[in-house]
């Protein structure tokens, strides 16, 4: 199995344990609180929403990835969604290595 696909199997495991945050508003205030380890944002959601969260993730020294796709996002977590946050270190830090290899 390729990294790209542990990352969302990782993604369905730290969702089903309460350790993801969903929603555009929800992420960029748990962002601002320095709440999440790592953010992703779908590479086909809208322009200045990827801008949004770039800027903010950049500010506030947080991970992003803009790797994955809605459809990809949403399938892996169940719900639909094209912005995402993980709160947990060690899912965060799993995700991280895997998606740096």
């Amino acid at each position: 199995m390729e990294n790209r696909q542990k990352v969302l199997n990782l993604l369905g495991l730290a969702m089903r344990a309460r350790k993801v945050i969903t929603g555009t508003d929800t992420v960029l205030k748990q962002v601002r609180a320095r709440q999440v380890v790592l953010v992703f944002v779908a590479n086909n959601c809208a322009e200045n929403t990827r801008k949004r969260f770039n800027d903010k993730c950049r500010s506030y020294d947080i991970s992003l990835s803009q790797v994955y796709s809605e459809r990809e996002i949403s399938t892996a977590i169940g719900q639909k969604r094209s912005v995402i946050a993980v709160t947990d270190k060690g899912f965060g830090r799993k995700m991280l290595e895997l998606l740096s290899t």
